[in-house]
């Protein structure tokens, strides 16, 4: 049986799973933009609500470690890994913003497949997030987020050779660039999230 010194805390914990259920219901939300019929300014609306909850669960864990004299783990890796999940967030409030501002009518079709990924890793990333109690069955997620990443990386840059075949308009490719940058940007952030968690298992091993 393993020992820890440290007590058990388990609102963080409450509050990491929190923090990555707020990025499936993001991670939603941004999905449902890729439908140029919706109602996109409703749906913005609602992913600005979204992020300041995200924002709120970021607080929490931050005044948690402040106010806790002994943590589950390091205190620089609680705080590395809220700041990770907040990132995630705010990269995908950052995509549905600019589909709004950009006046972005339908969008490629190859866009859905790096959602789809960003999707599958935010769901794997919050069921990863409970398993932070006990350490154990961790490899498995962040090995899926690696695959997960690897396929978002080929997948923009088959966005990004479309964008530059010359089908497109010269200021499109501007503003859809911009978009599946932050669609990477989230998927890479996602990455961050798994690489801090390999990290702080290693440490409670």
């Amino acid at each position: 049986m393993r020992f820890s010194l440290r007590p058990t805390e388990t609102t963080f914990y409450d509050l990491f799973a929190e923090s990555a259920a707020h990025l499936v219901e993001g991670a939603a939300l941004l999905a449902s933009m890729l439908d140029a019929s919706a109602d996109r300014p409703s749906i913005a609306e609602r992913m600005r609500e979204a992020e300041h909850e995200a924002d709120e669960t970021t607080h929490a864990i931050v005044r948690r470690v402040n106010s806790t004299f002994v943590t589950p783990f390091d205190r620089e890796d609680i705080y590395r890994l809220a700041s990770n999940l907040d990132d995630v967030m705010d990269f995908m409030e950052e995509t549905v913003d600019l589909i709004g501002l950009y006046e972005i009518g339908e969008l490629p079709s190859e866009f859905a497949s790096q959602v789809e990924v960003l999707q599958r890793a935010c769901e794997v990333t919050a069921d990863a997030m409970p398993r932070l109690r006990t350490m154990k069955d961790l490899e498995e997620y962040w090995i899926e987020i690696n695959r997960l990443e690897n396929q978002g990386d080929r997948s923009y840059r088959r966005i990004v050779a479309s964008l530059f075949s010359g089908k497109y308009k010269t200021l499109e490719v501007m503003k859809l660039k911009d978009v599946v940058d932050s669609l990477e940007h989230a998927i890479d952030a996602l990455e961050s999230v798994a690489n801090t968690v390999e990290q702080i298992a290693v440490k409670e091993s």
